[in-house]
């Protein structure tokens, strides 16, 4: 439990830091790389994301059966399958070592219609880096899979930091120097190399674990394939949603309208994170929960009270970026990035249920029941990239915008609710009750504000900062005495004590 605490809170410190690093760092990346020049980088990394789907859904796998073996005392078993897992993991990087080549060799069919012979030059060098890092990253990924499954949050978050740290540090000083993309992607692979040696180091040393190679126990490799498979349409989902529009853009469009849609995810990447910080470390706790007894309404409790804890800590930043967001857009990264404001918002708005949720997808996964989620997610995600490419083609860069939020809220807000309630026995119905009852404060004061903000002009940091402030000392205690429960106040009050 100390280490579920200390994973969330670390979770959030991880969040704090990379708020401050993008509200000082990503500015100043912006203006000195230029928005070709951070679109063309941009660009590469959605293409090369795509190199992770081979990852087969077999990370959370070991996370998953790890946990179960634990809590079943198996040990040997572990050891057998982390064995397994090596050798599968090593045969993906050749894998994706190879199509990484073929994408690398097709640079100039790709995007030639809408690159330069420069900016080509620049994505075959940063494409070749990146094909490296991804290749070398599967092998070793098993070890941060197991350290996850071993609940050990506080080291793996703390190694996250201190890379966060490292790698903006370095950066600043490479940009002010004038390098620009693909320095940023030799320090981002330098360190990814340092971080994947250091985990394999904790598990070896530390945790004292034994990698075991036997024969291979078709039997279970069938299991884990079978679970594995809804998580790997997971994942070729997210690349979907969040790779395929720069992609799209970036072969329809331009590298500039890559640049803008780049920072409207990168700010719902952000947005999503401080949902995952709480339900990122649940799935072991899910999966003992259901190896040992499958308690229904003690799950659905849980779904709920972590749903409100996530919706809590979310609303304020959806209800403020609304108000204020085209103001700080405007600020941070200039006005030719405007247009991201209302992308990023039909973001927030269509991912808010799936974020609020997204226990439930550590239910499904404890209980081996995806299924149902997976062949919807990857249904709608082809029809939401056939959208991305006609739309784009017509209304550019919105066009892929309406495309993804539209899938996304049909499939979160509406579908997922259904099956929640229906097959997984979980109270939605109670769920959206609460959910609506905590908005009722945060609505009423983001209309006022919004009215406000129309007839004051906020042009400048001191003026954008000063309105944040004011909107959110009113917006706390108002959500505290009227959106939350009695035991999410005892919550506050006895974290507040603990930290005099």
């Amino acid at each position: 439990m100390n280490q579920l605490k200390a994973g969330v809170v670390l979770n959030y410190a991880i969040i704090v830091l990379n708020i401050l690093v993008g509200l000082i760092y990503t500015p100043y990346m912006l203006r000195t790389m230029g928005q070709s020049e951070y679109g063309l980088y941009s660009l590469v990394a959605s293409v090369i994301s795509y190199l992770t789907i081979l990852d087969l859904g077999f990370g959370n796998a070991v996370i998953r059966y790890t946990a179960k073996f634990r809590a079943e005392g198996k040990q040997t078993e572990q050891y057998e399958m982390f064995g397994m897992f090596l050798i599968l993991y090593t045969i993906i990087g050749i894998i994706a070592f190879v199509a990484g080549s073929v994408l690398y060799i097709h640079v100039d069919s790709i995007f030639g219609n809408t690159m330069t012979a420069y900016e080509l030059d620049r994505a075959r060098i940063m494409m070749s880096l990146m094909i490296f890092n991804v290749a070398v990253t599967f092998p070793f990924s098993i070890f941060g899979s197991i350290i996850t499954a071993y609940e050990n949050f506080v080291f793996a978050k703390s190694i996250n930091i201190i890379r966060i740290i490292l790698n903006t540090v370095v950066m600043i000083c490479l940009l002010s120097m004038g390098y620009k993309a693909v320095a940023m992607v030799v320090v981002q692979t330098i360190f990814n190399l340092a971080t994947l040696i250091i985990n394999f180091l904790y598990c070896r040393y530390k945790l004292h674990i034994k990698i075991i190679f036997c024969r291979f126990k078709w039997q279970f490799l069938k299991e884990v394939a079978i679970y594995s498979f809804w998580i790997f349409l997971n994942i070729i989902l997210d690349r979907v949603y969040w790779s395929s529009g720069q992609f799209i853009l970036g072969a329809v469009v331009g590298t500039a309208s890559v640049a803008v849609f780049a920072i409207a995810v990168h700010l719902a990447q952000m947005f999503m994170s401080f949902s995952t910080a709480i339900s990122g470390v649940f799935l072991p706790k899910v999966t003992a929960m259901v190896a040992r007894n499958d308690n229904k309404k003690e799950i659905s409790d849980l779904f709920i009270r972590t749903g409100r804890i996530q919706y809590t800590v979310l609303s304020i930043i959806l209800f403020g970026f609304i108000t204020f967001g085209k103001s700080f857009i405007n600020l941070w990264a200039g006005a030719e990035y405007i247009e991201a404001y209302i992308i990023t918002v039909l973001f927030f708005i269509s991912f808010l249920p799936d974020l609020i949720q997204n226990v439930g997808i550590s239910i499904l996964q404890a209980r081996n029941q995806l299924k149902f989620r997976s062949l919807l997610y990857i249904t709608i995600a082809i029809i939401s990239f056939v959208l991305q490419y006609l739309l784009a083609q017509k209304w550019g860069i919105m066009g892929c915008a309406v495309a993804v939020a539209g899938a996304l809220f049909f499939c979160n807000g509406l579908i997922m609710n259904i099956y929640y309630h229906k097959k997984q026995s979980l109270a939605i119905t109670r769920f959206w009750k609460e959910i609506i009852k905590m908005s009722i404060v945060p609505i009423i004061l983001s209309l006022l504000a919004s009215y406000i903000c129309h007839r004051v002009t906020l042009d400048t940091w001191p003026r954008l900062i000063t309105a944040i402030v004011i909107f959110t000392m009113l917006y706390i205690p108002l959500f505290y005495k009227f959106s939350s429960n009695a035991e999410e106040k005892t919550l506050i009050i006895n974290t507040i004590k603990r930290h005099k």
